[in-house]
């Protein structure tokens, strides 16, 4: 139940898988993708949503709910804040740049803006109802952080079984035009007239159900009962078979293969069906080749996990400023992609390196007060084994094993 490193060296890889793939230089070409119906925004939200249930879990269990909920709404409100300073660059910073007519690729990611005004397009963003592209997974990920004390506290009465099962069903009724409702809802009712394009690209009421999974994955890890190892090795034969059928089909598609009426069932922003298996597919995988995992925990990939939050919108401001680099040409050239590469990873590691060092000292600041705070939990001797009150302690404060390496102190 201790810190895994590698699965903090995997959120820092999806960093910087998120980052070959958002910036305008040639890999794209081959990282969209590449491992079948499945990108880096999966693997995302799924671990933020483990070590939200697990980190909640546990302070729930100790402190009290309501201790639960009180430090879960300051954290939604501390990304809140992240995310009305991406705000506030894209309408002070790029929106003069993308008005001058000569950088397309920037205007369309803000046309709604230069469509609806300033006035209506800055309120609607702040209400989260405007989502520009790229700007449009935090949004998701507050809501998310929204629900999660509830949805804890109806699992301590309740269980898990009717959260589950509901999940699945609005995830079902996803599919079916829930979406769509949602804005007729903004559009008559609140009087919001937005394209339903421009209320953000990911399907919230679809990708909650990968949250919920999420979630409830972290809440068993936190009781300890959490047999993963012995699932993948049930789930091993399935697993190879998904992969070997999902990994050529997507590099099949649009190569003389159509997906026609079965694309709902691949669609990246509505969730498909597909890629929940194809998912599935891939952790069950990583999980029983895990040993693969380790040599990723090297230090730079541990850091930008540990600071993932910090780290993902840093690389979106170096998004915005390559699409500002690219004007009107369909490429840039050979050595602005290599320095705007080296520019982004170079600050993201910095960034990552500034949050792990601030909460690093927080971290011995408070271990050193709750050893004589916390009451100890006996271990056999020389086993090595921290109690698990202080080691929650360490965890909650340091953030190395929550979703967005923040301090809650």
């Amino acid at each position: 139940m201790g810190r895994r490193l590698e699965i903090d060296a995997v959120r820092g890889l999806m960093l910087v898988w998120m980052v070959a793939t958002h910036l305008p230089t040639f890999l794209p070409t081959y990282t969209n993708q590449p491992f079948g119906f499945v990108s880096a925004s999966e693997g995302f939200i799924f671990l933020s949503a483990l070590f939200t249930g697990r980190i909640y879990f546990r302070l729930a269990e100790r402190d009290g709910y309501p201790a639960m909920r009180r430090k879960i709404l300051l954290r939604t409100l501390r990304l809140y804040g992240y995310h009305a300073l991406l705000l506030a660059f894209a309408f002070l910073v790029a929106v003069p740049i993308a008005s001058r007519g000569n950088r397309p690729q920037l205007h369309n990611l803000l046309d709604y803006y230069f469509t609806a005004g300033p006035k209506q397009a800055i309120s609607e963003a702040f209400l989260l109802i405007y989502r520009p592209p790229l700007l449009d997974i935090l949004p998701m990920y507050i809501l998310f952080l929204l629900f999660t004390p509830l949805l804890l506290t109806i699992a301590r009465r309740a269980g898990w079984s009717a959260i589950l099962a509901g999940s699945a069903t609005i995830w079902f009724l996803a599919h079916l035009g829930v979406r769509e409702a949602e804005h007729r809802f903004v559009n008559r009712v609140l009087r919001v007239p937005i394209p339903i394009n421009e209320m953000g690209s990911f399907d919230f009421w679809a990708w909650q159900f990968l949250w919920i999974l999420g979630l409830w994955f972290g809440v068993r890890w936190a009781q300890g009962n959490l047999p993963i190892e012995k699932w993948a090795r049930r789930a091993l034969v399935p697993a190879l078979m998904v992969a070997a059928v999902l990994l050529p089909l997507r590099y099949a598609v649009g190569r003389g293969v159509e997906l026609g009426a079965f694309e709902p069932l691949f669609d990246k922003w509505h969730f498909g069906f597909v890629r929940l298996i194809n998912f599935a597919a891939v952790a069950v995988l990583l999980i029983r080749f895990q040993a693969v995992l380790k040599p990723l925990a090297v230090r730079p990939l541990v850091l930008l996990g540990q600071a993932s939050l910090q780290v993902f919108c840093v690389h979106l401001l170096f998004t915005f400023a390559g699409l500002t680099l690219l004007g009107n040409a369909a490429m840039l050239s050979a050595w602005k992609q290599i320095a705007l590469l080296a520019a982004t990873l170079g600050a993201m590691l910095l960034t990552a390196r500034i949050f792990s060092k601030s909460e690093s000292k927080v971290e011995t600041k408070n271990e050193r007060a709750g050893e004589s705070q916390l009451p100890s939990t006996p271990t056999r001797p020389g086993s090595g084994i921290e109690s698990p009150a202080l080691q929650f302690e360490s965890e909650l404060v340091s953030g190395h094993n929550g979703p967005a390496n923040i301090s809650f102190r």
